[in-house]
């Protein structure tokens, strides 16, 4: 009889890498919502630091997420935990949808981090053991999709895959290129982190770095609850604060 594949345990430095990527990212909303609100001036569609600031967030959090499908899946896929994360990665993703589309109208979130991630999760498994070509390829992919667009790719039903002309009017877009592509690199890096994390393996770890690896654990819930709690308390407090004199 086959022993099933069994799950790993979780690596510290891997969890709080990814609670570094989710602090940033919390932040960078946060800014965002202030700009929303009124309460500062901050240009995140024009001005090169939110932009670069954007793209350093995005880029860590899947480089992470292709280390940690290799992790995952280094003794075997356990199909039903993946079906689930899988599933609740789906309906996280739909309801951001909706929740844009309530708030933002024609800006909603057609194609965000979380739908990426669901589809980059699938595509992903056909990877897990390519070693150098997931290298060359992730840099294959980044390069296209920074040299190439094309008309083609603008309409509606296409926008998903990248190489579009422009941006298309959206609160949050992670085509599948180049960001596939990070996700690549992150799985060609994946047995690396695996050793560098498994040497650096602390039994108890100081409150800071604690609280890091515990966002990183808990990372969709997070992602799925800061923003309405950010502009929730910010809502408020511009209800409540005293009109400035004209």
């Amino acid at each position: 009889m086959t022993d099933l594949p069994q799950p790993q345990p979780r690596l510290l430095l891997i969890d709080a890498l990814r609670g570094i990527a989710i602090a940033m990212m919390v932040a960078f909303h946060f800014c965002f919502d202030l700009s929303y609100f009124g309460l500062a001036d901050f240009n995140f569609y024009q001005d090169s630091f939110w932009l670069n600031a954007r793209t350093l967030i995005l880029s860590s959090f899947l480089f992470l997420v292709g280390v940690s499908l290799v992790l995952a899946t280094r003794s075997g896929l356990i199909l039903t935990r993946y079906l689930r994360r899988l599933g609740y990665l789906l309906a996280a993703a739909l309801l951001v949808s909706v929740a844009t589309w309530w708030i933002f109208a024609e800006r909603f979130v057609f194609f965000g981090v979380l739908h990426f991630i669901a589809l980059a999760s699938v595509l992903g498994l056909l990877f897990v053991r390519a070693g150098w070509l997931n290298l060359v390829l992730g840099v294959a992919l980044i390069l296209v999709a920074n040299r190439y667009q094309s008309p083609w790719f603008d309409e509606p039903g296409r926008r998903w895959i990248g190489l579009m002309t422009h941006k298309p009017p959206t609160e949050d877009y992670v085509p599948l290129l180049p960001w596939f592509g990070v996700v690549l690199l992150g799985m060609f890096a994946g047995p690396t982190m695996r050793r560098l994390a498994r040497h650096w393996q602390p039994h108890s770890a100081a409150p800071p770095l604690d609280w890091l690896a515990f966002a990183g654990r808990h990372s969709l819930v997070i992602y799925l609850l800061h923003q309405p709690l950010l502009m929730g308390a910010l809502a408020l407090y511009s209800r409540l604060s005293p009109v400035p004199p004209a």
